[in-house]
């Protein structure tokens, strides 16, 4: 079953639950992924459900900061709540333990030594995360540190 498929049984809940945050966040996921289907001219595969699923989750961590910045907590608590409920369609992120011995395999793989060769980290401490959900800024963050 699609991620698509089961969102509809999961939003007919929330309706009958009449959790309005709930539902507000699933039909925004849905409508985001049937934006995406269209786009490709295809049913999406999983992978690709799951990027929209971070995307979305990436832009409601952006607009928290912005509305901290602004001094508008309550709209920040809102996306805060909407962050958890999609985050219930994401893989396990990865720990900052995780994400460290990634990095510094990296390193070690890349024989990386300074910050001109961050690219090549990156991207070999991301491929090794695979099938975790990633924050790329945290793991920019630990190579930045490993390579001073």
């Amino acid at each position: 079953m699609s991620l698509e498929q089961s969102l509809t049984a999961v939003i007919v809940t929330a309706m009958k639950a009449k959790d309005a945050t709930r539902l507000t966040a699933l039909r925004m996921l849905k409508s985001a992924l049937t934006n995406k289907s269209i786009e490709k001219g295809r049913a999406l595969e999983a992978a690709e459900e799951l990027q929209v699923v971070a995307m979305l989750v990436k832009q409601r961590r952006d607009s928290i900061e912005q509305f901290t910045k602004g001094g508008r907590v309550d709209l920040a608590d809102k996306e805060q709540a909407e962050i958890v409920i999609l985050d219930a369609f994401l893989p396990a992120s990865a720990s900052d333990e995780e994400i460290a011995a990634a990095v510094k395999a990296a390193v070690t793989e890349t024989g990386a030594t300074t910050a001109k060769d961050m690219g090549k980290v990156m991207k070999a401490a991301i491929a090794a995360l695979a099938g975790k959900t990633v924050d790329g800024k945290k793991v920019n963050e630990e190579v930045r540190r490993s390579l001073g």
